[in-house]
C-alpha cells in the first residue's frame, strides 16, 4: 500500500478516497474527530477485502458454479465501485477481474469437460446400440437375454445427450431389443407348439406300448419295441413338465413286457436244461451198444431210445449240436450195420466192402486230424464235436472191417 494515506476528511466531514482518477467522495462523518472517521471506512474496505479473500477460495477450492461466483464477484464489484470504503480500491477491482478470468477459465474447462463427457457418452451409446442391434440376431436366447437387460442397466447409468441425439439413439436401441423379443417369442411359442407335437406323438407311442405289454409273442414284440424305442428317440423332447411322466409311463410298459418275458424265457431255460440232462442220459444209453454185435437187439433199443428221445423236447440252442450228433453217430452206425448185413447177403456187395472200408479209414483219419488241430487252436467245442462224429466212423469203420472179413471168410 502506498505511503500516502488513502483517504481524508475535509473541515466539513466529508470524507474522501484516492483514486487513480482523483479522490472520490466516500461519505459524510459527523459523529467524531476525522481520524475516526477514516478508520470507519477503512474497516469497511477490510472487510471488502475479506469477502474478496473468502469468494477467492471458494473460486479455487470448491466446485462453485460460475453463475453463482459471477453473481457473487458482482455484487462486491458493485460495493467496490460504490466506493464507500477507503483503501486502495483499484487493488480490490484488479483482484476482481483476476477473479473473472478464473471463472472463466473453470467454465471454459466445465464446458470442454462436459463435452469430452458428451463425446464419451455418445461414443458409450453408440457401441451399446451396435452391441443390441448385433444382439438382435442372436438365436443365443438366455445369454443375449441376459445381455440386454445389462446393457439397459449401463444406458441408464451414462449421462445424457441432446434430446434429438439421445432420443435417436435410444429408438434404435429400443428397437433392437424389441426385434430380439419378438424373435423369442416366436420361437418359444414355435417351440412350444413342436413339444406339445412331440407330447401327442409320445401318447401314442406310449398306447402302443401299453398294448404289447401284456403280448407272449416274444421275439416280434421285443422288436416292435425296440423300434418305438427309436421313434421316442427320434420324436424329440416334450415340455419340460411333461417329458418326465411320459417317459416314466413309456418306461413301465416296456418294464412289464421284458420283465414277463425273461420270466418266461428263465423257466424255458430250466425246462431245457432238464431236457438236456435226459437227452445226454439217453445218448450214453444208446453209445452202449457200439460196437454192435448184435444188431436186431441194437435196432430195437435204437428205436426205443428214439422214441423217449423225441418225447423230451428242446434243449439250449448251445448244447443242440452236440448232444443231437452223439444220437446221430449210434443212428448212423447201426445203419450201417445193417448196410452191411445187407451186403454179406449180396453177391455184388463184396467189391463195394473194400472200397467203403477205405473211404472210412480216410473219413476217420481226416476226422483224427481235424480234431487234432481243433484242439490244439483251443477250440474246444469244435474239437467234442469232431471226436463224436469220429467215433462214430470209427464204430463204422470198425463194423466195415468186420463186414469185409466175413466176405473174405
Amino acid at each position: 500500500m502506498s505511503s500516502e494515506p488513502w483517504g481524508r476528511v475535509d473541515e466539513t466531514g466529508t470524507v474522501y478516497v484516492r483514486t487513480a482518477e482523483g479522490e472520490k467522495t466516500v461519505g459524510s462523518w459527523q459523529a467524531g474527530s476525522p481520524d475516526e472517521a477514516l478508520a470507519y471506512y477503512e474497516r469497511k474496505y477490510e472487510g471488502l477485502v475479506v469477502e474478496i479473500d473468502l469468494l477467492e477460495r471458494r473460486v479455487r477450492t470448491t466446485d462453485l458454479s460460475a453463475k453463482d461466483a459471477t453473481a457473487a464477484i458482482g455484487h462486491l464489484r458493485e460495493q467496490v465501485d460504490e466506493g464507500h470504503a477507503v483503501g486502495d480500491l483499484a487493488a480490490l477491482a484488479a483482484r476482481l477481474d483476476g477473479l473473472v478470468a478464473v471463472v472463466d477459465s473453470r467454465r471454459e474447462e466445465r464446458r470442454a469437460a462436459r463435452a469430452r463427457q458428451t463425446e464419451e457418452a455418445r461414443t458409450a451409446k453408440e457401441a451399446l446400440v451396435a452391441e443390441a442391434e448385433e444382439l438382435a440376431g442372436s438365436e443365443q436366447w438366455r445369454s443375449a437375454g441376459d445381455r440386454l437387460r445389462a446393457l439397459v442397466d449401463t444406458w441408464k447409468g451414462l449421462p445424457r445427450l441432446d434430446r434429438k441425439a439421445d432420443d435417436e439413439l435410444w429408438h434404435r436401441f429400443s428397437q433392437a431389443r424389441s426385434a430380439f423379443s419378438k424373435r423369442r417369442k416366436t420361437h418359444f411359442a414355435a417351440l412350444d407348439s413342436q413339444r406339445e407335437e412331440t407330447r401327442r406323438r409320445k401318447e401314442k407311442l406310449i398306447a402302443e406300448a401299453e398294448s404289447l405289454s401284456g403280448s407272449t409273442d416274444w421275439g416280434p414284440t421285443a422288436a416292435r419295441y425296440r423300434e418305438l424305442m427309436t421313434e421316442w428317440k427320434a420324436a424329440g423332447r416334450a415340455q419340460r413338465d411333461a417329458e418326465e411322466d411320459l417317459w416314466t409311463r413309456f418306461r413301465a410298459a416296456q418294464d412289464v413286457f421284458f420283465q414277463a418275458r425273461g420270466g418266461a424265457f428263465a423257466e424255458r431255460d430250466a425246462e431245457q436244461r432238464d431236457n438236456l440232462a435226459r437227452k445226454e442220459e439217453l445218448a450214453a444209453e444208446a453209445e452202449k451198444l457200439l460196437p454192435i454185435t448184435d444188431l436186431r437187439a441194437a435196432r430195437a433199443a435204437l428205436r426205443s431210445i428214439g422214441e423217449r428221445w423225441e418225447a423230451v423236447g428242446h434243449v439250449p440252442r448251445d448244447a443242440r449240436a452236440g448232444i443231437e450228433g452223439r444220437i446221430h453217430a449210434v443212428e448212423r452206425a447201426v445203419a450201417e450195420a445193417e448196410d452191411a448185413e445187407w451186403r454179406r447177403s449180396n453177391p455184388e456187395a463184396r467189391a463195394r466192402a473194400a472200397g467203403l472200408t477205405g473211404q472210412l479209414q480216410d473219413a476217420v483219419d481226416r476226422l483224427r486230424e481235424q480234431a487234432e488241430r481243433a484242439r490244439a487252436a483251443g477250440n474246444n467245442a469244435k474239437a467234442d464235436k469232431l471226436e463224436q462224429e469220429l467215433a462214430g466212423r470209427q464204430a463204422l469203420l470198425d463194423q466195415a472191417l468186420k463186414g469185409l472179413q466175413e466176405f473174405g471168410g
